[in-house]
């Protein structure tokens, strides 16, 4: 069932209208005359009285024998919106939109509300956004089904557009929607999503994706849970930028694992919009501003967008924006002219300007509409640029068409994106901005916020969402109740390199056991429960076996068996682990050993994996470069570790949900000679949360 009735509907009944002026359940048939929707508008109410000079209807059923009925706003009391769901399916409307509250955002009452409904829905076909939700915008067809005071606004305006704007919060996003509107960023589909009992954000976005026109999409979640949905929109080659509520750590679980603590919180949401190529926004400005640039997407798709020129007016602009860019060193970078184009600036800027990166044109260049012209259209074309940010401080009168025909001209004839800076006041030259973006020209007012909608850009350009293969099936058999000693023989029968060892069964015992792994060994207590020994005095290093019977009785006091390994010396400490969560199970590779969440230098990644990632993973964080060899150290075995974390995740992928992996230390060790797991804990969901 298609969902466009929600912003291009034949006919909208209002359920619950009312002709009191100001009346909520007046605004959607009020707003739907006054912003020229031509479709059929049907209040619905018992009395029959009329609605803003409408004919009103008793019933929804009949209201369509006047005319097709695509969408139903109900805007009834809690209790009576399951019956006008039942009203609308007798009338064969797909799709209603629930206004009124009073569901699952009020508690456990509600919550059993809005389950029933979701249920009768169900049953009757019926598609529902909602509960709790203010409405939807078709800005095409002026079909304003919503009661937002955004649309009493004497001076409001529908400005049509290709993007579409999806939001869970209603005052937030009307909020949002009148900053795109007054900075004449076009929206041609604003939707809330409310409660979203049965229509999720991601779903309404890719019906958006889908609609003729569409350029990308803009979203507020403040709940997470189809990121697939969203990423099958990226790979449509639609782009999706999200500003994501919660990053703080509050609520987020204690978990008892390093694995657990490193990917609680945020950072997981933050890895699963990376993974599906969407872009991550930090507040409703940068969500605006990566809007302004989405129109460029097209142009520049599968290209890199990363080497960067900068041309300014202004000393202080261009080192701004250099320090932006450096800023944003993962997507962007300054572009290295070549000799050729230095040498043509050299014949074109005063000696007081500057041809290196940024290039300072001058003023007295950019007063000259030839010469202007020339240095912006050699930079464009030298063949290590990739999009260029041009700068201008104060703009006036006829320096605003100049500079907009200069920067239209060399984007046309190059392809190079370019965005541009103007920091002045608006009164300087009042028509600056709308001249701009009528030429295709992301304009912004600081260096800082240019470059940032330019590293969007970037990803947008290229988002990585190819297909990893999932791991071949393992037979891991991982439980609960297993010890150290039963984990890292069960991952060594999977291949796993971990040490040499085995349990003592007594004092004596363990003196042979010391032997066997070679003289000098770790012993350690596998105490139920107990994950992090080292922290409880758990662990004794390099133990010979004249040490050996003290150092068992001691280990086996603190209730559990007493393991004996081989002593593995030297090595660089990493960490491998995975943990579940909302979004999928979630891999970690990182800096390890007993300051881990101190260090607390980790990368992520959603499974399935590939060796491409677990190398990205490896050089995002320190590892990367421990690895090739710091301080006169030789480099250690990079290899090794990426084939051992494949490994991980391959058995990760078997794990029970809500259980987490922690491997830490994995000890990598010089070139050749492979990496151990020399501590290996497995803990449940309820162990995990406590």
């Amino acid at each position: 069932m298609t969902l466009r009735p929600l912003w291009d509907a034949r006919g909208v009944a209002v359920v619950g209208a009312s002709d009191r002026p100001g009346a909520v359940g007046r605004l959607p048939v009020q707003f739907l005359q006054r912003y020229g929707y031509a479709g059929g508008i049907y209040p619905v109410r018992p009395d029959g009285a009329p609605v803003c000079g409408l004919t009103s209807y008793p019933s929804v059923a009949e209201a369509s024998r006047q005319g097709p009925v695509d969408l139903a706003m109900i805007m009834v009391a809690a209790d009576k919106v399951t019956a006008a769901v039942r009203d609308c399916a007798a009338a064969g409307v797909p799709v209603v939109v629930v206004c009124s509250s009073g569901f699952a955002e009020t508690g456990e009452g509600g919550a059993l509300l809005q389950d029933e409904l979701v249920t009768v829905a169900g049953e009757l076909g019926v598609r529902v956004l909602g509960p709790n939700c203010i409405g939807t915008v078709g800005t095409a067809t002026g079909q304003v089904s919503s009661f937002s005071p955004l649309f009493s606004g004497e001076r409001t305006e529908l400005v049509p557009g290709g993007l579409g704007f999806v939001s869970q919060s209603g005052a937030l996003g009307y909020g949002a929607v009148s900053l795109a509107f007054e900075r004449g960023l076009g929206l041609g589909w604003v939707v809330n999503t409310g409660n979203e009992a049965d229509l999720s954000a991601a779903e309404v976005m890719a019906a958006v994706a889908g609609e003729e026109g569409c350029t990308g999409l803009l979203g507020y979640a403040e709940s997470l849970t189809d990121v697939h949905a969203l990423a099958r929109v990226v790979a449509s080659g639609v782009p999706v930028a999200l500003l994501k509520a919660g990053r703080s750590d509050a609520g987020a679980r204690a978990a008892a694992s390093h694995t657990g603590a490193l990917a609680a919180g945020d950072t997981v949401v933050d890895v699963a919009l990376r993974r599906a190529g969407v872009v991550r926004v930090d507040d409703v400005e940068e969500l605006l501003d990566v809007g302004d640039v989405m129109g460029l997407v097209p142009s520049v798709r599968g290209r890199r967008v990363r080497r960067v020129a900068v041309v300014t007016t202004s000393g202080g602009s261009g080192i701004l924006t250099a320090d932006a860019i450096e800023t944003h060193g993962d997507r962007l970078e300054l572009a290295a002219l070549s000799a050729a184009t230095t040498a043509a600036l050299e014949e074109i800027v005063p000696a007081y300007g500057a041809t290196g990166n940024p290039v300072d044109v001058t003023a007295s260049v950019m007063s000259n509409p030839a010469l202007f012209d020339r240095a912006l259209t050699t930079i464009a074309g030298d063949p290590g640029v990739d999009a260029v940010v041009a700068c201008f401080c104060v703009l006036t009168g006829k320096d605003v068409d100049d500079v907009v025909a200069a920067l239209a001209r060399v984007r046309e004839a190059t392809g190079v994106p370019v965005v541009v800076v103007r920091t002045g006041a608006d009164h300087l030259a009042p028509q600056a901005a709308a001249t701009m973006r009528a030429a295709g020209l992301p304009v912004y007012t600081t260096p800082e916020r240019a470059v940032r909608a330019l590293a969007a850009l970037s990803q947008m350009a290229r988002p990585d969402v190819r297909e990893r293969p999932a791991p071949p099936a393992v037979d891991a058999h991982l439980t609960a109740d297993m010890g150290e000693d039963e984990l890292k023989a069960t991952l060594a029968r999977l291949g796993l390199p971990v040490p040499v060892g085995r349990v003592a069964a007594d004092r004596d015992d363990a003196v042979t056991a010391v032997a066997e792994a070679g003289g000098r060994a770790v012993l350690k207590a596998v105490v139920p429960g107990l994950l992090h020994k080292s922290d409880a005095g758990g662990v004794v290093l390099d133990v010979t076996a004249e040490q050996a019977p003290e150092v068992f009785d001691r280990l086996a006091a603190m209730g559990g068996e007493v393991l004996v390994e081989e002593l593995v010396p030297g090595g660089l400490e990493a960490l491998v682990g995975s943990t579940d969560s909302p979004l999928g199970r979630v891999l970690t590779v990182g800096v390890g050993g007993v300051l881990t969440e101190v260090v607390a230098d980790v990368a992520l990644r959603l499974l399935p994996v590939d060796r491409q990632d677990v190398e990205e993973m490896l050089d995002e964080t320190r590892l990367g470069r421990l690895l090739a060899g710091v301080r006169g150290q030789g480099p250690a075995d990079r290899a090794a570790l990426v084939d051992t974390v494949l490994a991980v995740a391959g058995v990760a992928a078997t794990l029970p949900p809500g259980a987490e992996l922690d491997l830490n230390p994995v000890t990598v060790l010089a070139q050749g000679d492979g990496v151990r797991i020399l501590d290996a804990a497995l803990a449940t969901a309820d162990e995990a949360g406590d």
